[in-house]
């Protein structure tokens, strides 16, 4: 009874859906017996508070993994240089003995597919060398469209939406395909029997309210990729864990882990946004933004803030509000 009330927490589910964290005070007003006459209580919304929070712990760790990453991705490629230099000499060394060609040139192709590793390492790690153009996403999607439809087989269907007036993006021409790709392939392992997959582009802004929920994220113009699919999805308690580096759903032996951790890598490097939303058993979406590339591109925060004044070139999605299941 003398004791005092300490601050709780409970969650609010409005008729909306979404769910607020509240913390509630309460203050017990005595009489000069040490009787409760009355009780005071503030009630305080901390769900932003929680949210920013929960973003700031998963930047720092992000960071801190890339760093290692990053690190260990240096120190094992300087040391598959040395090999392979090594076993090329020997190579000239052996010239006449079929058996020990046969066996240097296996350990020669394995190395060069571990420096292909190191260098997914470092994409993640945003230490890669990027070479960046000026690219129309739709034409390059069209491009790739007879690959995606023979990487993904007969039994998925295909279908491409292309946004109206989609505005340039300056970025890596082959990392952004090779992340098509793989966001391609990795829904086409999550429909072992078959689905749908549906690749979308638009126009979207991204204002202070969304923008602000992420670490080093900028409100204004962006080109949205969207690769949905019909598969198995993905439990909640998992997203968070998807793009860190050898993390994999897959069965042993069935990739390195390392396809959605590249993608990060790259997008970040490339000043965008990586986005991931999944329910188990309807299937997965995952978006890119890349920023609009442009001579306009400077007044991107300015048109973001307000959803009446769009571009005047094209229209574009005002992207506000936070959706569940999801990682920067």
């Amino acid at each position: 009874l003398g004791s005092k009330i300490k601050p709780f927490d409970c969650d609010i589910t409005r008729k909306s859906g979404d769910v607020q964290r509240i913390q509630i005070h309460i203050d017990a007003e005595r009489s000069e017996a040490g009787e409760v006459v009355t009780l005071h209580g503030i009630c305080q919304d901390i769900t932003e508070q929680i949210l920013l929070e929960r973003k700031f712990l998963q930047a720092q760790k992000m960071e801190s993994v890339g760093r290692l990453t990053g690190g260990i991705a240096h120190d094992f490629n300087n040391l598959l240089m040395v090999m392979v230099g090594n076993l090329q000499l020997l190579e000239q060394m052996v010239d006449e003995d079929e058996k020990a060609l046969k066996r240097i040139h296996a350990v020669i192709e394995a190395a060069n597919k571990g420096s292909e590793l190191t260098k997914r390492m470092l994409a993640f790690s945003r230490q890669q060398t990027l070479e960046d153009e000026e690219i129309q996403v739709d034409d390059l999607i069209g491009s790739m469209k007879e690959m995606l439809t023979r990487a993904i087989g007969g039994a998925i269907e295909l279908e491409v939406i292309a946004g109206e007036g989609l505005w340039p993006v300056a970025t890596d021409r082959t990392q952004l395909e090779t992340a098509i790709l793989n966001l391609a392939i990795n829904a086409r392992d999550a429909m072992v029997d078959g689905g749908s997959l549906t690749i979308e582009t638009s126009n979207s802004l991204l204002d202070t309210t969304y923008c602000r929920q992420y670490e080093d994220l900028s409100p204004g113009a962006y080109v949205m990729i969207s690769v949905t699919d019909t598969g198995h999805g993905m439990p909640a308690e998992i997203i968070d864990k998807v793009v860190q580096p050898f993390f994999t759903t897959k069965p042993p032996e069935a990739g390195s882990g390392l396809g959605l951790s590249m993608i990060y890598g790259f997008v970040q490097q490339s000043g965008g946004h990586l986005k991931i939303t999944s329910q188990e058993g309807k299937g997965t979406t995952i978006k890119i933004y890349l920023p609009k590339f442009g001579k306009n591109a400077g007044e991107n925060a300015e048109k973001a803030e307000n959803a009446d004044k769009a571009p005047a070139t094209a229209a574009a999605d005002v992207v506000t509000t936070e959706e569940p299941a999801s990682i920067e």
